[in-house]
């Protein structure tokens, strides 16, 4: 069975988006081994400065980088990424399962996105739109869209 683990920056506070994360995680049990691992968040200081940002930048990505397995394909959600529909994600993640890459790890940055090397370690950058979305809410889109590729895989009915 596929693994799917998400390594993302900081604690999700919030009760609904902690209850639909479960419920997708649930849901997703059928399809994949999935892992979800935080790293802690950095405080970003109202007004901070370029080089504050960066250091900020750089302690978290040390963080997921520390987390990154060996062999694993990695996608990284950026903004400037790739975009993509669900069929072509499905389509990706048959694909790298077909191809023996067992092993998906996505990864979502913080406040202030994902550091240079975080982003140099991607095999992909994927991006879900030009928008911006709270980090804590991307988990749970991420998740959705997991689940539906795997439902696009089984040639299983979801809704559009």
């Amino acid at each position: 069975m596929i693994r799917v683990t998400l390594i993302t920056v900081g604690k999700i506070k919030e009760s609904y988006f902690r209850e639909a994360i479960a419920e997708y995680s649930k849901r997703l049990q059928s399809y994949c081994r999935l892992q979800i691992v935080e790293v802690a968040d950095e405080k970003t200081p109202d007004g901070a400065s370029a080089a504050e940002e960066e250091r900020i930048l750089l302690a978290e990505g040390e963080r997921i980088l520390s987390k990154i397995p060996q062999g694993a394909y990695v996608i990284s959600l950026e903004i400037e990424g790739k975009k993509m529909d669900s069929v072509q994600l499905a389509r990706l993640i048959e694909q790298k399962s077909v191809q023996g890459e067992s092993h998906l790890v996505f990864v979502i940055g913080g406040s202030l996105g994902l550091s240079k090397k975080v982003k140099s370690k991607a095999d992909l950058a994927l991006s879900f739109s030009d928008m911006t979305f709270p980090h804590q809410l991307m988990r749970v889109i991420l998740l959705e869209q997991i689940y539906r590729a795997f439902r696009i895989i089984a040639k299983e009915p979801y809704h559009k």
